[in-house]
């Protein structure tokens, strides 16, 4: 990874002497090493216990390396008039604050050092990028019912159920602090009582008619079902036999639609939900359940693929200039 992030991008550039206090150059505009060492507090508020200097380093290269790719995009969504307004960072910011008191959000901050201001910066720059995306990738997204067909052909096997499966979504809350954890509200709980209290309170809002679905990508701290609304597919039941006798009582007692009370797991908090049941057999494509799931899986592959495509574009039509990386790589060498 490192071979990867400690890229000069302009080497008669970087051979310069670097601007004061300036840890990258994108296009012109600085990132100044100030905001590189706030960002990486706020990823890292909890460095591990006899983290080296290599180690912190590395760190923060790969925080400067997000932030270098966060003010492309930021650039491409501001030239495309495509910025989020203030109405816009004010619902997402009220938002962010409705499950907890004025005191617990203030705690959230701290623990992040973060201030309101630099949550709604925050807040600005990427719903500005969400909005980039949406207009360049997810709207020109399309799948035939020929991609549908071609991918049960492929996969129809997958299809066969051997044992009545279930299809689960969960939302997960963890109590270690994690700078990788990731949602789209970027909230993290850094301690059992901020988990307690924050899967209590969006236990709360569910049960007041708030969206599964929507709640998890906000706030669900696993990083793999998170993005697709704490979607875990389909599970066999006797996988259910690996759970806590309490868990696997209070799923399998759920009907459809239904969610389970707050679940203390070895990895945290969990409430489940229950999407469907489905008994052992063939699915057939003309259920549409089956075409539901593929389309979805379909969108989510062409999604990450073209994501990761533009990515690299942007980064090949940008100037930038790794001051921060360079002088690593003039350190060493001396």
């Amino acid at each position: 990874m490192l071979s990867l992030i400690v890229v000069v991008f302009t080497l008669v550039e970087c051979n310069r002497p670097a601007p004061a206090n300036v840890a990258a150059l994108v296009n012109g505009h600085a990132i100044t090493y100030a905001e590189l060492e706030k960002q990486y507090e706020s990823q890292f508020a909890t460095p591990g216990e006899g983290a080296s200097d290599d180690q912190s380093e590395i760190q923060k290269l790969e925080v400067l390396r997000t932030l270098i790719d966060g003010e492309i995009m930021l650039q491409r969504a501001e030239r495309q008039g495509l910025m989020a307004t203030d109405a816009d960072v004010e619902a997402k910011f009220t938002e962010l604050k409705a499950p907890y008191t004025q005191e617990e959000f203030q705690k959230q901050l701290n623990a992040r050092k973060m201030t309101a201001e630099d949550l709604r910066t925050q807040l600005r720059r990427d719903l500005s990028v969400a909005k980039l995306f949406n207009k360049e990738i997810t709207s020109r997204i399309t799948i035939t019912d020929k991609d549908i067909t071609d991918f049960y052909a492929a996969n129809k096997a997958s299809f066969n159920l051997a044992e009545p499966q279930i299809h689960l979504a969960q939302i997960l809350v963890t109590p270690v602090p994690d700078g990788n954890v990731r949602n789209l509200k970027n909230d993290k709980a850094q301690n059992d009582e901020q988990a307690r209290k924050k899967i209590e309170n969006l236990y709360a809002r569910l049960k007041q008619g708030e969206d599964f679905a929507q709640l998890a990508q906000n706030y669900s701290e696993d990083p793999n079902s998170s993005p697709n609304g704490g979607d875990l597919g389909f599970i066999a039941e006797s996988a259910l036999d690996k759970a806590n006798a309490d868990l696997r009582r209070a799923v399998m007692a759920l009907r459809p639609g239904e969610i389970t009370p707050v679940q203390k797991t070895a990895e945290g908090y969990r409430i489940l939900k229950l999407i469907t049941r489905e008994p052992a057999g063939q699915r057939d494509l003309t259920d549409p359940k089956v075409q539901q799931t593929i389309r979805e899986t379909l969108i989510n592959r062409k999604d990450q693929l073209l994501k990761a495509a533009y990515y690299e574009v942007a980064r090949n039509e940008a100037k930038v200039v790794n001051y921060f990386a360079a002088r690593i790589v003039g350190a060493k060498e001396k």
